[in-house]
Parts: C-alpha cells; structure tokens; sequence
C-alpha cells in the first residue's frame, strides 16, 4: 500500500512542477489559440522570472524594478514575437542578452536607464520591426549595434536620450524604414545625404534639437507634393536654433505654411517666423580674412606656427595651399587645424615658401598668403664661413621641443652666471674639451614665472653672454649647448649639452630708493629755503602787528586813589574811602618799530631777531636779516620799550 501512495504523491508533485514551470507565480499567463502570454507587469520583480514558459510568444515584463539582463534570460525562447520591458530601472544589457529571438518583432525598452549600447547589446533578432529606445539616458550607441536588423526595421524611436551622434550608417541603410523619432536630443548637425536612401521613410521627427542647417536631402522634397510622391514625408524640425543665411533658402522654398518654426539667429530674423522670412533676406556674407602671419622665420629643426583667421556667415572653412600648390592635410609632421592654423613641428629647408590659406564658405571665399622662411643651421664643409653670423638670436619654442637631440651632459665647461641684477646676468663659460669642433654655442633659459623656453644663439668664438629683459625676482634654469657640424651635409647639425646652471635675480628696486638722491639734492634745498623765507615773513608781520599795539597803548593813564580837596577846615562827607588794593601788575614789555631812530632792541623780540639773522647768514650766505638786528648792529631802525 505505501508504495502506490508514494508514487501518487510523486506525481502529484511532478504535475505541480510542471504547472510552476509553465507560468510563474506572480504572472499571468493566458493561451490564445496556440500561442501563450506570459503577463507580469507591475508585479514587483527585481529579474526576468528563471522559470518563464520558452514557448512563450507574448511577454509582458513592463513597470518592474528589473536593472539588468544577461543571455539566461531568454535563452531557447526562439518563438518569443513581443517583448515588452518598459519602465524599469534597467541600466545594462549583456552581450547577446537576445540572441535566441530570431522570431522577436517588436521590442520595447523605453522609459528605462540605459546610457550606452554596445556593438553586441541588441545581436539577436534578425527580423525585428520595431525598437523603442525612448526616455533613457542613451549618450552613445555604437556604430553597428543596428547591424542585425537592418533590412528589417520599420520603426525606431531614439526620442528623449541625450544623443549628440547617432549611428548615420546604420541609419541610412533601412531600407523598410517607416518612421524615424530623432525628437527631444542634443543633435547639432546633420550629415549630407543621411536620409536619401530612405525611400519608404514617411515620418521624420527632429523637433527640439540643436540644429542650426539643414544639409539639402531629396528626401524633404516629398513632402509638397502628396499626389505624385508614394510615401509622402511629415517632416517636423520646430524647436531648433535654426540659423536662417543661405544654406536654409532651399528649405523656404519648399513652401511649407502650416509648420510653425522660427528662426534663432541672425539679430535681424531673431524670432521670425520660418516660413514668413521672404527668400530675400536669407543672405550669407562672404569670407574675410581678419588676421593672418605675414612672414615668419624659424630655424631648422624647429616648430612653425602659421595663423590664419577668417570671419563671414556661415563661419568659413579653412585651408592650406604650401609652396607646392598642393593641398596640405594632416601627418605626422603637420598638422591643419579648423581654426586656421597650420602646425609644422619639425622645419625643414624643403617646408620655406610662399604658404595661402584659403576661408570658403556657401558665399564665396577669400585668400592670403604666408611667407615662411627656415635659416639653416651651418652644416660641415666650405659652405660654412668661420665668422659668419649663425642667424636669429631669439627663438622661442616649447620646452619639449628642445628637449630633443639633446645628449648626455659631458665634462667641458663650468657654466656660470655672474653680475646678476634685477633684469640682467652675465653668462660665462671655459673653452672645454677641443674633442669635437664647435660652430656656435646655444643657451636656452626659463624662468619660474614663465614656461616658455627661450634660446640664444652665439658664435663660436665668444665665451660670454650678457642676457637682458628678465624677470625681476624670478628663479632661472640656464643651459649651454654646442652645435657641432654633422657628418653628412643633409643631416641636421649635432647637438650637444655642455653645462647647466641656476639663478635668481635681484627684486625690483622701489621706486622711493631711486628717488632719494635727488630729493636729497636739489628738492630739499628748496623747500628748506622756501620754509625759512615763509618764517621771516611771518615774523616781520608779528613785529609790526606788536609795535601797532604799543602804538595805540600810549593812552592817558587811569588815575586811581583820587581825593578831593575842599576849602573847608573838615573833611565834607563823601564817599567811603576805598579798600586797599593789591599792588598793580608788572608794566608789560612791548617792542615797537620806529624807523626814524636808532637804537637797540630788548627783550624776546631782540634774541628772537638775532637768531634768525644769523640762521639766514648761514643757509644763504648773506641772507640780510629783516626786521629788528641786534644790539650795536649798526642798524637803522629801533625798537622802542615802553611801559604801560
């Protein structure tokens, strides 16, 4: 008895097994005819349930908390047809997650948290109709992550990502495609011809981008005529800076009213309905050269620079036409910038010419020409004269640059640099060894303010270098380095390191010390000249200020103590006798100035003088004195001493 109740409880396990299996516990699952849904939306689930039916044809994984997805998620499901994972938190897909979907048509992964696709994330289904990649975080998709769905792919939404760049190529080559959702990205520019093999393309949205021109494409012209064209075009592109000058004009032909987009630029269309812009003002300016090199002289082996700065609407595009007539691109050893500049790092005699360079844009363009010349550097043989000038004495270059074909320090000479001032220093160094012949002498020196490597050239013969215009209170690197001839004429000329030093120079001096000497000089003997004159003024006055006084002094005096007498034996009755009084003060001292005799003067006014007198004798030699002289002067005037 017990053993076919076991048996029975086994196979009632196996058919709950199997049940499990079939549709998972939170999902739904419903069998329509002979295909089976699997729903599981809003359910909750952190993965894609292990332990899905694999004949599954629907399944429904939306509004989830799913993050990632991984190649056992859908491993053997080769019928599943719609896959629906919208709105999770999924933020990485494996490569080959979808390989076993080859009948899969419709996938949907918006409103998720992807920020990139790799080449092998969508590999898999060969016959997909429809990709939703909308409201995620996409900034890059690689460039064949389209690849095994190309012929196949009627719809694709990439609306609401972050996208500067998306894969044109792959684009360009659906062939089925319906509907193109480009919307709500960061899309600056449009390639030529991106859209012009898209023959069955009835839907292109690029509405709020960052594009300001259209590439003209066959492709917007099917809009206009509904009759004649089969799949006739809804282009929307509102929302964008559209820069409305000439390359837009053919886009205002087309004569498209019902659209509501405006122009961002120029100032004078700013705002400016599209489609009411008369083709009349939607004009370019030619290229105009604003600045350029002129003539530039650099010594063999070292970098050019050739600038060269255009203006116009639309911004123009440069080139460079070399002594050659040929255009010059981008190599090793040069290198044309979109700015305008040409960069040749290492010169040659081959590079020295008459360089143009060449601004085009949509209006015409303009052109300028550059003269480069390259000094040799002396090479062995007759052709180098013992006392010829080596050429340019400043050449500046970076400090990597110089760096090359450098050797190794040899035991030669002691650099050093001696009298160093504020803005200056005196280079010397030794004869060294007479090993190798030199032809001239290279100092090259940098300072702490300042990273740019400079370098001076001086002749053979010289053992000193006096370095001008630097930095004051600045710390210098200095190094001296021999330029031997080389072994072939065609070589550069060898390089050498001799000796390396390091000083600082003196502060600047204030400008108060420089000024000193002077001040001392001429400007303080006058202002103490100046001072002394304005003293004896002031005295002069104070005096007669005083003798006025003493003037006006000489009043009748104020009688005090006075009695009356009467004729009468007795004293008559009057008034009471006064109490007495304290003594009177002492009588004040005045001098005063009478120019009509002579005499001394006393008192403070008579010491006072005096001094003055003789401080003017000695600061001025033979400052005469005014006002009061001293006593036995022999002057002319006198002061009087009265006493009130």
């Amino acid at each position: 008895m017990a053993s076919p109740l076991l048996l029975l409880l086994l196979l009632l396990l196996l058919l709950l097994a199997g049940g499990a299996l079939g549709c998972p516990l939170p999902c739904t699952c419903q069998n329509l005819s002979e295909s089976l849904s699997t729903l599981c939306a809003h359910r909750g689930l952190l993965f894609v349930p292990p332990n899905v039916d694999r004949r599954t044809v629907e399944l429904r994984l939306a509004d989830n908390f799913i993050q990632a997805l991984g190649p056992p998620d859908f491993r053997n499901m080769t019928g599943l047809v719609d896959l629906t994972l919208s709105r999770n938190a999924i933020n990485r897909i494996g490569a080959r997650s979808f390989g076993d979907l080859e009948s899969l048509r419709s996938l949907h992964l918006d409103g998720n948290r992807l920020a990139e696709l790799g080449a092998g994330s969508l590999r898999g289904p060969v016959n997909l109709q429809h990709l939703i990649l909308s409201s995620n975080q996409l900034g890059s998709i690689a460039p064949g992550a389209f690849d095994d769905f190309l012929e196949s792919l009627e719809d694709l939404d990439l609306s609401y990502n972050n996208l500067r760049q998306v894969p044109w190529a792959g684009i360009g080559s659906m062939p089925v495609l319906h509907t193109l959702n480009l919307d709500h990205n960061l899309i600056d520019a449009l390639p030529p011809g991106a859209f012009a093999q898209l023959g069955q393309l009835s839907r292109l949205d690029l509405t709020s981008n960052r594009l300001a021109t259209l590439a003209p494409d066959p492709i917007f012209s099917r809009g206009l005529d509904t009759a004649a064209s089969p799949s006739p075009l809804v282009l929307s592109f509102g929302g964008n800076p559209l820069h409305c000058n000439c390359e837009l004009l053919w886009l205002r032909r087309l004569a498209r009213p019902d659209d509501l987009e405006t122009c961002a630029s120029p100032p004078g269309l700013a705002g400016r309905y599209f489609w009411a812009v008369p083709e009349g003002e939607f004009s370019c300016e030619p290229p105009l050269i604003a600045r350029h090199t002129q003539r530039l002289w650099v010594l063999e082996g070292q970098r050019a620079l050739l600038r060269c700065r255009a203006l116009g609407d639309p911004v123009p595009t440069m080139h460079w036409v070399g002594p050659d007539d040929r255009l010059v691109g981008n190599s090793s050893r040069a290198q044309a910038f979109p700015n305008g500049t040409l960069e040749i790092g290492v010169t040659g005699a081959g590079d020295a010419g008459e360089y143009t360079c060449i601004a085009t844009n949509a209006a015409g363009e303009a052109t300028a020409q550059v003269e480069l010349r390259v000094l040799a550097l002396p090479h062995g043989g007759n052709s180098s004269a013992a006392g010829g000038r080596p050429g340019p004495s400043d050449i500046a270059a970076s400090a990597r640059t110089a760096a090359e074909g450098e050797g190794a320090q040899e035991m030669g000479p002691v650099v050093e640099v001696s009298e160093v001032t504020a803005t200056s220093g005196l280079v010397s160094w030794g004869p060294g060894r007479p090993s190798e012949p030199v032809w001239m002498f290279q100092i090259q020196y940098n300072s702490s303010e300042d990273e740019t490597l400079i370098y001076r050239i001086v002749p053979a013969s010289s053992r000193h270098f006096l370095l001008k215009h630097l930095v004051p209170g600045a710390d210098y690197d200095l190094c001296l380095l021999a330029l031997s001839p080389a072994a072939l004429p065609s070589d550069l000329t060898a390089t050498r390191l001799l000796g390396c030093a390091h000083f600082s120079t003196l502060p600047a001096m204030p400008l108060c010390h420089a000024l000193q000497a002077h001040v001392l000089g001429g400007t303080l003997t006058v202002a103490v000249g100046g001072v002394l004159v304005a003293a004896l003024l002031v005295f002069t006055v104070a005096l007669l200020v005083r003798g006025r006084g003493a003037g006006a002094a000489r009043l009748p005096l104020k009688l005090s103590h006075v009695h009356s007498q009467t004729n009468g034996g007795g004293p008559s009755p009057g008034p009471k006798p006064h109490p007495p009084r304290s003594p009177p003060p002492r009588p004040q001292r005045s001098c005063s100035l009478d120019l009509g005799e002579t005499g001394g003067c006393y008192g403070y006014a008579r010491r006072l003088g005096g001094a003055w007198t003789r401080r003017s004798h000695s600061v001025h030699g033979g400052l005469l004195g005014a006002g009061c002289r001293g006593a036995g002067g022999g002057s002319g005037e006198r002061l009087e001493e009265s006493v009130v």
